[in-house]
């Protein structure tokens, strides 16, 4: 398969995605950040490829259909078990398939998968190969520059040469090292040093692939100035700990005209959605846990934070908490 539009370098439309974040970027958080910007491209957490097929699929990869354009990632590095996760990924709609090749925790490198990939391009290319045979849309790659003591000038370009000769269609591509032993999760998203100009360099070698780049960019200001290097910029935690922010993407990463953001319809897609959660089973902080983030700044923006993290947890709780908290905030909202 070509690469569909999504992936496009003839275009010169440049992308800008919300990273995939474990226990952040789940179908609730999505839906949200949707409600922001009608053009980023949204990420899944990473689904391990077993759970893909052997749990609870509904539960695991079910999502809304206002979340489109939205991207599975997977975690494995057995090639027949990621085709067939693949495949169940198509058959539940999403616009591409992403590998992993990229998270440091401990156990996903006790599953040999993740980071650790980055020395076994090849294997990273057999499960390329074998996702590509499986799927009708993008598969893609989110790797780091290397891990460890690699010199990261040879392990970036043959995990680059390796995959894309077996058929990726873009390759994102966080720009530090991950340390696997001695440093944390946590730790690896900060400590090593970050650098663009090895992802910048990458994608000069190959002007006519899709290049994106992921790791501490903090502001739309920071994507425009990637984005005059690379095709696309990925945003972790600014998106979510600043969330508003996704408001301004439509407008300056993809060239819409201007907006400003109704976030009285943003509260009520919100309640309804919420209520919609809790209809079936679940809870009010499920969905509202993911919306602290969306006011920094904003005069009011503490209490609003102080009711969704306290009333929003408690027994019983139902979406009238969400109109309580955007109460604290809209005065100021309204008359800016």
């Amino acid at each position: 398969m070509t690469a569909t539009p999504l992936y496009s370098t003839r275009s010169g439309r440049k992308l800008l995605s919300v990273a995939p974040m474990m226990d952040w970027t789940d179908r609730h958080c999505r839906y949200l950040h949707r409600l922001l910007s009608r053009e980023a491209l949204l990420y899944t957490e990473m689904v391990v490829a077993d759970a893909a097929i052997h749990g609870k699929r509904d539960r695991l990869l079910g999502f809304d259909a206002a979340e489109h354009p939205v991207a599975l990632q997977l975690g494995g590095s057995e090639p027949a078990k990621l085709a067939e996760a693949t495949r169940i990924g198509n058959d539940f709609g999403y616009d591409e398939i992403n590998l992993n090749v990229g998270c440091p925790s401990d156990r996903v490198q006790s599953g040999t998968f993740g980071a650790c990939l980055m020395r076994e391009p090849k294997l990273v290319a057999d499960c390329i190969a074998a996702m590509k045979a499986a799927s009708s849309v993008p598969v893609t790659v989110k790797c780091r520059i290397g891990v460890d003591d690699q010199d990261t000038e040879i392990a970036l370009d043959d995990l680059a040469a390796d995959v894309l000769a077996a058929g990726a269609d873009a390759i994102w591509v966080h720009a530090r090292k991950a340390w696997l032993k001695g440093l944390s999760p946590k730790e690896n998203r900060d400590i090593p040093p970050l650098d663009y100009g090895r992802v910048y360099r990458l994608k000069a070698k190959y002007p006519d692939v899709f290049i994106g780049i992921n790791g501490g960019v903090a502001t739309l200001d920071e994507a425009q100035t990637h984005l005059a290097h690379v095709d696309g910029v990925m945003l972790g935690r600014a998106a979510y700990h600043n969330t508003a922010l996704l408001g301004e993407v439509d407008e300056r990463i993809y060239g819409a005209g201007a907006t400003v953001t109704d976030w009285g319809a943003v509260r009520d897609a919100m309640m309804e959605h919420a209520a919609d959660h809790i209809a079936s089973g679940g809870r009010l902080g499920h969905v509202s846990r993911h919306m602290i983030g969306l006011f920094q700044g904003v005069d009011g923006a503490r209490r609003y934070r102080q009711i969704l993290s306290s009333d929003a947890t408690r027994p019983g709780a139902g979406p009238e908490v969400i109109a309580t908290a955007f109460d604290a905030v809209m005065p100021s909202l309204l008359a800016a």
